[in-house]
Parts: C-alpha cells; sequence; structure tokens
C-alpha cells in the first residue's frame, strides 16, 4: 500500500512537470494530481529537493524499463536503425510524452545543480551507449560522432515535436541523416 501510494505520487510529479513545469512542482500540487491525502508526498519526499531527486530517479528508471536494450530485437541493418529511431521518437512524442517533457524540464533546472541530475545524465550516456553499439552494428564509420549526430537530431525532433508541430513527419529526416552517415 504505502509503495503503491508513493508511485502513484511520483507518477502525478511527472504529469506535473510535464503540463506545466519545474515551477509547479509541490507536496500540495503531486498529492491534489495524485489524488492523496494531503501531507502524503512529503511523507516520502520531505523537501522539494528529495521530490526533484525522486522524480530524476523514478523517470530514469522506467526509461530503463521501457528501453531496456537485452528485450529489444538485434539491429544490424540500416533500415532497422531508422526503424528504431522512428519508434523511439513515436513513444516519446506520444505516450511517454509528459516524462519526456519533465525530463527535459529537469534537464534544463538540474543543469546547475549536477548532483541531482545525475541520474538523468547517467541514463543519458546509457542511451548513448547502446545507441553507439547499434551504429556500430549496421556498418557506420566513426561510430561516437555519429552517435551524438543522431542524438542531437532525435532529440531536436523530439522537442519540435512536443513544443511547436505535434504532427511533424519524423522519418524522411532520420532517413536522411541515417543514410548521409552510412555513405560518409
Amino acid at each position: 500500500m504505502a509503495a503503491a501510494t508513493r508511485e502513484r505520487a511520483l507518477e502525478a510529479a511527472v504529469e506535473l512537470l510535464g503540463a506545466q513545469g519545474v515551477r509547479a512542482l509541490s507536496h500540495a500540487r503531486v498529492d491534489g494530481q495524485a489524488g492523496l491525502p494531503p501531507g502524503s508526498t512529503s511523507n516520502w519526499f520531505r523537501t522539494r529537493r528529495a521530490l526533484l531527486a525522486g522524480v530524476v530517479d523514478w523517470i530514469a528508471e522506467r526509461e530503463r524499463a521501457d528501453f531496456d536494450p537485452a528485450a529489444m530485437p538485434a539491429i544490424t541493418e540500416l533500415d532497422e536503425l531508422i526503424d528504431g529511431l522512428c519508434a523511439v521518437a513515436e513513444l516519446q512524442t506520444g505516450p511517454f510524452a509528459a516524462r519526456t517533457r519533465a525530463r527535459y524540464a529537469l534537464f534544463l533546472e538540474l543543469a546547475g545543480d549536477p548532483e541531482l541530475g545525475e541520474s538523468l545524465l547517467r541514463q543519458r550516456h546509457e542511451f548513448e551507449r547502446w545507441t553507439e553499439r547499434i551504429v556500430i552494428a549496421v556498418g557506420i564509420a566513426d561510430p561516437v560522432p555519429a552517435t551524438r549526430a543522431l542524438m542531437a537530431l532525435g532529440d531536436g525532433l523530439i522537442l519540435h515535436r512536443l513544443t511547436v508541430d505535434p504532427t511533424l513527419e519524423i522519418r524522411p529526416a532520420i532517413e536522411r541523416a541515417v543514410n548521409a552517415l552510412a555513405e560518409s
């Protein structure tokens, strides 16, 4: 029961962050969003900083579970890489859009607090290493800069979709980038 209450509070915190930004995050608002009695969130997270740390860890845990490389099919062809990058972008701007917005808001808010943002950065580096292994597997030369380019492109497309144009067609840009990197 207690773990379920904590989980509801964290899910509500992510929804608040994703919809209204970091400034909207408070214990009382999380309680209200989660439908919890007043004071419930502060029982788990005594300070706002502790709540932010809890949200950061929760997002990282969810993303590790949702994008576990061991559970993904092997990618060895350029078309599979394109399909995979498109699928990740679709998930991040669709079912996981609130979490993606919350993650971006936290990256910006915590840029000056490396300790608190460490879990998000560690998660980002794990995704970069995973993507780099795929880039190598499909035969793209210079995998480190190629990976960075693909990750930056993905971030830009996702951010554009979340903020400017929710109907943005992402596949053409991803195809062009992957094919150009493969030809280099």
